[in-house]
């Protein structure tokens, strides 16, 4: 008896220390993990071990709450430099909590004079630093920036009718430090005094691909500083380019078909206008397939308006670059042209006009039946503004040129919208603009203006009629199903 209750008081003891050591372990483990460990955006996957050995040495270095005051560079000697910016890269590794203004202020002010002092020192290019001093900066970096995004305020109320645009944007609370970091990263791809070559290891793939990620934010000033960063990396580093050009595609594809919803879409049109603007001649199969899959989608989506103006600005660069793309392009817009959305209408006929500025006489043959169809049925929209834009058209030189070229195939298309606006329509706008076009198109063929003048009379007059016996055929049915058919004429 008694050695049983020995050997389970073993038991007891033994047990009691697993459980120590476990919960020692655990909270070793949650204080690295509150000071270095990086929440990346779900969709990235997870960081490179090297990485997570470097977050280890840094914690085990620098402890969170260890944030000291070092002194400035200038105040060292030049030998003792490169070791200074290493503890002041360790030091800016330590996150500091936001949530609450009275909350490690000390240490917060700290933080922002070390990042301040980083971002001198790689402006400066006073002393070159190392490939390490390159790898653990990047590390910092990454720590800083690279998170999991929050869900935007209409994934949050679970609205899909909510407007994000009309909702106030959500500004990152750690911005005092975060834009000194991305400052940083800016001065160091910038700087004449980083070496490509080396950079590009860490600058690498699965670093682009994060930034990217990033440009879903909802803070606009970080969208801000993503967009120039990216700019300067895809044009210093040449082996990125493709890489970027490919995850840019990956992100409309899953904004136009998956989601219909992201902040930076603009902001990516932004930098791809640039892009565009030097792509080489001949054009590569590469691009005009991105034009066809991703570019003229982007029509599709509810919140056009929103990055329009950068869309309209790449789809016309493109046609600049290759006039023979201007077929391509006016058929895609044809197909996305909105139907009930007339403030969509309106920015698709202003595109439309920008694009046919661009378009030359052989491509403009090959869509002007079905272009002026719809354009037609704009003219004669009963909303003004949509009618206007329309109407505008003839305002520009060249596509009045187009136009005259092909007169005896556009006028038999647009003339009955233009008499149904001088007789009908309720804006005296569009009728005023209605008038200057009709007669624009008179002097440009009187024999042809007549000939379409007589046709549309015709047509009238058959309408007339055919209203005529529709009536009488009415009122002979309600004259039947008053008195009732006779029994032999049921059926």
């Amino acid at each position: 008896m008694l050695n049983k209750i020995i050997k389970r008081s073993q038991r007891k003891t033994a047990k009691s220390d697993v459980d120590l050591a476990v919960v020692t372990r655990c909270r070793s483990s949650s204080r690295i993990a509150d000071s270095d460990v990086v929440v990346n955006h779900k969709s990235l996957g997870s960081a490179p071990p090297e990485l997570f050995q470097q977050q280890k040495s840094d914690s085990e270095s620098v402890p969170l709450g260890a944030i000291e005051n070092l002194p400035r560079f200038r105040d060292v000697l030049a030998m003792e430099r490169l070791g200074l910016f290493r503890k002041k890269v360790k030091i800016c590794c330590n996150m500091c909590d936001f949530s609450d203004d009275m909350k490690m202020v000390r240490e917060k002010e700290i933080k922002r004079q070390t990042l301040v002092e980083l971002v001198d020192f790689i402006h400066s290019g006073s002393e070159k630093i190392t490939e390490l001093d390159q790898n653990e900066m990047i590390q910092m970096i990454s720590l800083n920036i690279f998170r999991c995004l929050p869900p935007s305020s209409y994934e949050n109320a679970g609205s899909e009718n909510l407007d994000p645009d009309e909702e106030e944007p959500y500004f990152v609370p750690t911005w005092p430090h975060m834009q000194l970091v991305y400052e940083l990263l800016l001065r160091y791809v910038v700087s004449s005094y980083t070496d490509t070559k080396i950079a590009k290891r860490y600058i690498d793939n699965s670093f682009v691909l994060k930034l990217l990620d990033l440009f879903d934010s909802e803070d606009p000033r970080e969208r801000e500083y993503l967009k120039t960063i990216l700019h300067r990396i895809y044009g210093r580093f040449m082996i990125r380019r493709p890489f970027i050009r490919k995850t840019i595609n990956n992100i409309f594809y899953r904004f136009i078909y998956e989601t219909g919803r992201h902040n930076g879409i603009g902001e990516l049109l932004e930098i791809l206008g640039s892009i565009i603007n030097g792509f080489a001649l001949p054009m590569k199969e590469e691009h005009r397939l991105f034009l066809v899959r991703a570019l003229i989608p982007l029509h599709k989506p509810k919140p056009l308006a929103v990055y329009h103006q950068h869309l309209s600005y790449c789809i016309k660069q493109f046609v600049e670059k290759d006039f023979k793309l201007a077929d391509t392009v006016i058929m895609g817009l044809l197909k996305y042209w909105p139907v009930t959305n007339c403030q969509k209408e309106v920015l698709f006929l202003g595109e439309l006009e920008e694009v046919l500025e661009a378009t030359q006489p052989r491509e403009f043959q090959l869509c002007m039946v079905p272009l002026f169809t719809k354009i037609s049925r704009s003219i004669s929209s009963p909303n003004f503004q949509v009618a206007e834009r329309a109407l505008f058209l003839w305002n520009s030189e060249h596509i009045v040129d187009l136009i005259l070229q092909n007169r005896n195939v556009i006028m038999l298309i647009i003339f009955d919208s233009l008499e149904r606006n001088i007789h009908y329509h309720w804006n005296t706008s569009v009728l005023s603009l209605t008038v200057n076009v009709r007669k624009l198109m008179s002097d440009m063929d009187p024999e042809l203006f007549d000939e379409c003048q007589r046709q549309y009379t015709k047509n009238l007059v058959k309408f007339s009629n055919l209203k005529e016996l529709r009536e009488v055929l009415w009122q002979r049915i309600s004259a039947a199903a008053v008195t009732g058919f006779p029994e032999d004429k049921v059926p």
